[in-house]
């Protein structure tokens, strides 16, 4: 039979301090880096009007210059790809954006960039929305 567990009057204490606080307590959904200035430095990198070519390299070496300098959050407008007029090849299509779908995955794919990013996210409306994502990148003075 298993011994039952009694709580001390400490853990008690830190339950009801707990309970009290509630409505402090964020939902696992909430962007951790949401609530830091520091990260929340946007900067910013425009790819319309590159080539795939083009873009794969200047996101590169801006997401490496932007790690350098500290930021930890990047704004990398893509467009939405609404300009595409042909709907059999999906990077080339009316729905698919050819930079907003391959650019992320060239970022997976280079070994230097993926040490240096955490994730890559939908950007919010008010900075682009579905023509957009967010870039966050580790933390230089953790690495």
């Amino acid at each position: 039979m298993k011994k039952k567990y009694t709580a001390s009057s400490k853990d008690k204490k830190d339950w009801e301090t707990f309970i009290s606080q509630i409505d402090r307590v964020e939902t696992k959904e909430v962007d951790l880096f949401s609530n830091s200035r520091e990260i929340n430095t946007l900067k910013k990198l425009d790819l319309h009007g590159y080539s795939l070519n083009d873009a794969n390299h200047k996101v590169k070496k801006f997401l490496i210059q932007s790690f350098e300098k500290g930021y930890r959050k990047i704004l990398l407008v893509t467009g939405k790809g609404s300009r595409s007029k042909v709907s059999t090849n999906p990077y080339i299509s009316e729905k698919f954006g050819v930079l907003k779908n391959s650019v992320p995955e060239f970022i997976k794919n280079d070994e230097n960039l993926n040490k240096i990013v955490i994730k890559i996210t939908t950007a919010d409306k008010n900075h682009g929305g579905n023509g957009a994502l967010y870039i966050f990148l580790k933390n230089k003075k953790k690495l």
